[in-house]
């Protein structure tokens, strides 16, 4: 491991913003957090929004500077990209959002039903070998509707047309509550979509930045699954 990577580790240990469990989580020894995100960490009752592969977490750090009424959990396994994100928020003193670094397939470790009302995938691996390893596969959806508000939404933002595709099959192979989708992003933006959902759509990862500027055309939908 890089020199750089076990500095960054080293560092936010010392984060009161970041939560590194144990990489396997024990069901005999629950997460300290796990249903009580709200009066433990965050100290209200606004909604709880996860960015699952969060990355350099931009997507959760831009939708906590957008909506301050609401918190925000970058969730991933690289914790030497969850960094970047991580230290903006400190930086800029934004106390609605946190990072938790675990594995998705993971991700009901750490909530309890109910527990959050939405989740963006940004820029997920479509996982062109491995179809039930995508995070909009039915076996992740399973593991979010445990989670999820009834009637919360799912966010997918992606530059993989197999991955759309495959999304947007599980949609109507389940009988998911199409909310929005578009195959071209910034060209088909819906007229009469919020306002303020058009412009964080607007935000762009690191990943995207380098996808747009190869030429990648940008989807998105979300959807309802309870």
């Amino acid at each position: 491991m890089g020199k750089n990577k076990l500095r960054r580790f080293a560092e936010m240990k010392n984060w009161d913003n970041v939560f590194e469990p144990t990489l396997e989580p024990n069901p005999q020894e629950a997460f300290p957090l796990k249903g009580k995100w709200h009066q433990d960490y965050f100290k209200n009752t606004h909604p709880i929004v996860l960015e699952l592969g969060c990355g350099k977490g931009e997507y959760s750090v831009g939708l906590a500077k957008h909506y301050p009424n609401k918190n925000f959990i970058g969730v991933d396994i690289k914790g030497s990209r969850m960094f970047v994100g991580a230290k903006e928020a400190l930086d800029e003193k934004l106390t609605n959002v946190a990072f938790l670094r675990t594995k998705i397939d993971f991700i009901e470790s750490y909530f309890e039903p109910n527990e959050v009302d939405e989740i963006w995938l940004t820029f997920s691996d479509p996982q062109p070998i491995k179809p039930r390893k995508r995070l909009t596969s039915e076996q992740f959806i399973a593991r979010y509707r445990r989670i999820l508000k009834p009637g919360g939404l799912v966010h997918l933002k992606t530059d993989s047309d197999l991955l759309f595709e495959s999304t947007e099959e599980q949609i109507r192979e389940h009988g998911y509550e199409l909310i929005e989708s578009t195959w071209d992003l910034y060209q088909s933006i819906p007229e009469d979509l919020d306002p303020t959902i058009r412009e964080i759509l607007h935000i762009k990862t690191h990943y995207e930045q380098l996808f747009t500027a190869k030429g990648s055309v940008i989807k998105y939908c979300s959807f309802k699954i309870n």
